[in-house]
């Protein structure tokens, strides 16, 4: 069993040395984002004197140029080099996150961080992709590394910001973003050192015996119906993150007895559960027949996070807290599941050929609810109360349901066209 664990796997993950190396560069890129997260919105109030308005323009924006980086990163792969557009995002964020330092007009401050944000989630479906490419059917296992890793360095990165925090200075704030803009060429250098995995370019059918016919055209995501489907459905399967950093903490000040003091363990204990069991579950949910099981166990686990938060409204201080630390328990599970379940989904539904478009598309799901959910949670589902709640922990066991219908349904197509394949060779 000790072979099996997070150290071992690390020093031998799925895809060898390039993965490795990967991996090592992902943990870099969260470090620096974890120290910048922490102290964005301080820094664009305290040293940028922007008011609410300005702020919230500035993330409204950055949101949506994030939504576009999946798609076009994607799109882009089918083409160019993966392993040179992933160094272009980090050199690009790179080069924005310095002039955020330099900037002084909101319109300069205003496209900088659409960059960012462009580049980020950009960079983020590329990793994807390489890892689809490196790690081939033990992508999850991978996933699973990547999310342990991923959360060790956010942690890390929220610590050292808080130091930098703690001095409160503007020269403080300067050196977070500098720290932050050197995890992005670390990265960059340790992504230079892998190879390029197997499988870049427009990959075409077996060419015909007859030489006169074309090749039979590579798919689109946004004329594929099924797909475009697949991808609405898994909107709802992302709101295990707005529930976490926006409607618990929300819901404890403004609707229980709970001390303050609760909130900062929402996250620990998030990171503490993701590091300890991400592997695990992985190793239960990983290809298609465990991720379409997982995907209906999520709803129900999520409905059962949001009746312990409709009760939390109920007792005093000691059962409020244990009952909101159980629902950030129990969502933790959910996201640790559908990490898995959404990336083997978006890799087995897509057709190989043109498999980085269709993950580019798929990667918005996650950037969409990053925009839409935390004003679904504020403006809806808070407002009704704990019934809103109750409502939103239905409709997602609901919509996980028609989400496993859907995949098992695309899944059985496209072995049956493997297998009409296979018989017609």
């Amino acid at each position: 069993m000790r072979g099996n664990g997070l150290w071992a796997q690390l020093r031998r993950p799925p895809g060898g040395r390039d993965a490795r190396i990967m991996l090592l560069a992902q943990g870099v890129d969260r470090t620096g984002t974890g120290v910048w997260a922490a102290a964005s919105v301080l820094y664009f109030t305290y040293v940028c004197g922007m008011d609410a308005r300005q702020l919230g323009l500035l993330l409204g924006v950055g949101a949506v140029a994030g939504i576009a980086g999946s798609p076009l990163a994607g799109r882009a792969a089918e083409r160019l080099s993966l392993r040179g557009l992933l160094i272009g995002c980090h050199l690009l964020r790179l080069g924005t996150m310095g002039l955020l330092l330099v900037a002084d007009y909101f319109a300069v401050l205003l496209a900088a961080v659409a960059l960012i944000c462009l580049a980020e989630r950009g960079a983020k479906t590329l990793e994807m992709l390489f890892a689809t490419r490196v790690a081939g059917e033990r992508r999850g296992t991978y996933q699973a590394l990547f999310r342990s890793v991923a959360n060790a360095g956010y942690a890390v990165g929220a610590g050292v910001s808080a130091i930098g925090l703690a001095v409160g200075t503007t020269t403080a704030y300067r050196a977070l973003i500098v720290a932050n803009a050197l995890s992005y060429l670390l990265a960059a250098v340790l992504i230079r050192r892998t190879e390029e995995p197997a499988g870049r370019g427009l990959v075409a059918e077996v060419p015909s015996e007859r030489p006169q016919e074309e090749p039979a055209a590579v798919p689109s995501p946004w004329r594929d119906r099924g797909y475009l489907l697949f991808v609405l459905l898994d909107l709802p399967m992302c709101l295990d993150d707005t529930i976490l950093n926006v409607g618990l903490p929300l819901w404890l000040i403004h609707h229980t007895d709970a001390p303050h003091a609760v909130v900062p363990v929402f996250l620990t204990l998030n990171t503490v559960l993701v590091v300890l069991l991400q592997l695990k579950v992985s190793a239960w949910a990983e290809r298609p027949g465990g991720a379409t099981t997982a995907v209906g166990w999520y709803g129900v686990i999520l409905l059962t996070t949001c009746l312990l938060i409709a009760l939390s409204t109920g007792g005093g201080p000691l059962a409020a807290s244990i009952a909101l630390l159980a629902a950030a328990a129990l969502v933790t599970l959910a996201e640790l599941m559908r990490s898995v379940s959404s990336w083997e989904l978006a890799v087995s539904l897509a057709p190989p050929r043109a498999r980085a478009s269709y993950l580019g598309v798929a990667g918005m799901s996650q950037s969409v609810q990053r925009s839409v959910g935390p004003l679904l949670l504020t403006g809806v589902v808070m407002a009704a109360g704990p019934v809103g709640w109750l409502a939103l922990g239905a409709a997602t066991t609901g919509l996980g349901a028609l989400q496993r219908r859907a995949s098992l349904r695309r899944l059985a197509a496209v072995d049956a066209g493997r297998a009409v394949a296979v018989a017609a060779g």
